[in-house]
């Protein structure tokens, strides 16, 4: 089984915290930043975890804007 990958926008200044977050339930995502300026990370779920980052993400929406995005370069 693969990694899934997702690719979302997330407001520039809260990166880290998303990074931190998620590396606190230990391997079910690594976030890696595309673009910093603009706030375009990629998600790298481990398998079987895509339902937990789902509910990390949609708590996190809650104070903080978090978008989907297509592809590699965030368009």
């Amino acid at each position: 089984m693969e990694t899934t990958r997702r690719y979302l926008r997330v407001d520039r200044s809260g990166i880290a915290f998303v990074r931190f977050v998620l590396e606190g339930y230990d391997g079910i995502a690594v976030l890696t930043t595309l673009d910093a300026a603009r706030g375009d990370v990629m998600l790298c779920i481990a398998p079987g975890c895509e339902d937990e980052v789902d509910e990390v993400l949609n708590d996190l929406k809650a104070g903080m804007m978090i978008e989907e995005a297509d592809g590699e370069d965030g368009k």
